[in-house]
């Protein structure tokens, strides 16, 4: 089993509470961690833009990242969101198999 971090940013806690029980209510991700107090500066339509976000930590497995992007795709509140996979090459056993069973039917 492969297993993935996959990261997106949000402006609202209320938008990273919509989208982390959306994932974990239907066994898209085994957890999502928040990050408060992030600060973005990025350009954006030809201007360089500052803003406080929240960083979302999306664990799961490699066979539910087409699924997570899907459907941060349609929920995400931003034109253009953050959506990056970073590989998971090692961890834990248990907390491995914890993501697999909170993930896979």
């Amino acid at each position: 089993m492969e297993y993935v971090l996959i990261l997106s940013t949000v402006s609202k806690i209320e938008d990273a509470q919509t989208i982390a029980n959306h994932l974990v209510s239907n066994r898209m991700a085994a957890c999502v961690n928040f990050i408060p107090n992030l600060e973005s500066v990025y350009k954006w339509k030809n201007k360089v833009c500052k803003e406080n976000e929240f960083l979302l930590m999306i664990k799961t497995t490699a066979n539910k990242e087409r699924n997570v992007y899907d459907s941060l795709s349609e929920i995400h509140p931003y034109d253009t969101p953050e959506i990056i996979t970073l590989p998971i090459q090692n961890g834990s056993k248990d907390y491995l198999d914890w993501i697999s069973e909170s993930v896979e039917s």
